[in-house]
């Protein structure tokens, strides 16, 4: 009975020691900026498209890079926030695919991430999407209504939190969690990770207040981030709304499901943008 006791206690102390790291060492276990090798040469020029080296600053004066990739003819611009791991240098096969849709694109890293400076937390990340969309609005003199803002994974989250401060032609949500505590309960069942919670990245409050046109894309075999997810964003969403189902994994689902991903980016982007010459 002694030993069953003692056993107890031991483990009550390594849960409560693991409940501290967690609590602790959150950020770690979102954001990745270093996962994967970066390349210095794996830029656009590798698919063969010109392109900005892009420096800005975003308003708390933490400075952020980015690549800014003309299309001719160009239906819009595209601004492009990516996942939690690695940095632009691994973003090149979306790129390809956005290209041939004709969309010019402003893709840049979140700071802490790839050669941006600081380090990453929540409001940071939101402020790094704002200095982006001022960046094009600003800097290029690209009209609010002929930008599309997409968002893969935790991009999602910072590009529907975007999307209710700005006035965009439409919001592209691909891969998305609904919120960071709900799919964390989905992975660490065994923690109370929403008394834990220090990150909220709440996509689907934010996307009740959206107003412009979504496009909800998700794979039925997304393991980290279940379709579930991708539901009940489509649901919440208000009209005009459109959702792409894919297959394959969560990071390569977009790839695995051609031409079922290109053909439904193109009849979304083909009802709210217009198609035009490319822009001087």
């Amino acid at each position: 009975m002694r030993t069953l006791l003692q056993f107890a206690v031991v483990l009550a102390l390594a849960y409560g020691v693991l409940l501290g790291c967690t609590y602790r060492y959150q950020s770690r276990l979102i954001y990745f900026p270093g996962m994967g090798p970066t390349d210095p040469t794996m830029t656009p020029a590798r698919l063969g498209l010109r392109f900005d080296d892009v420096r800005f600053t975003a308003a708390d004066g933490v400075g952020l890079h980015g690549w800014y990739i003309p299309a001719e003819p160009e239906r819009g611009v595209l601004l492009f926030m990516h996942g939690n791991a690695g940095d632009i240098t691994h973003r090149l096969d979306s790129i390809a695919v956005f290209h041939r849709q004709e969309l010019s694109q402003f893709i840049f890293d979140y700071r802490g991430f790839g050669q941006s400076d600081g380090s990453p937390d929540e409001s940071g990340t939101y402020a790094d999407a704002m200095a982006a969309w001022q960046y094009l609005i600003d800097e290029r003199g690209i009209p609010a209504n002929d930008i599309v803002i997409f968002g893969r994974s935790l991009g999602a989250a910072i590009a529907t939190q975007l999307a209710t401060q700005t006035q965009p032609a439409a919001l592209i949500i691909e891969s998305a969690f609904t919120s960071a505590p709900d799919v964390a309960a989905d992975h660490y069942w065994f923690l109370p990770v929403r008394m834990l919670a220090r990150f909220d990245y709440d996509t689907r409050a934010y996307l009740e207040h959206v107003e412009v046109p979504v496009l909800v894309i998700h794979s039925v075999d997304d393991e980290i981030i279940p379709v579930k997810h991708g539901e009940a964003l489509y649901a919440v969403a208000a009209d005009p709304k459109a959702y792409l189902e894919l297959r394959g994994d969560h990071n390569q689902g977009f790839l695995l499901s051609e031409p079922a991903y290109s053909a439904g980016l193109d009849a979304f982007l083909s009802d709210y943008l217009a198609t035009r010459g490319y822009r001087e």
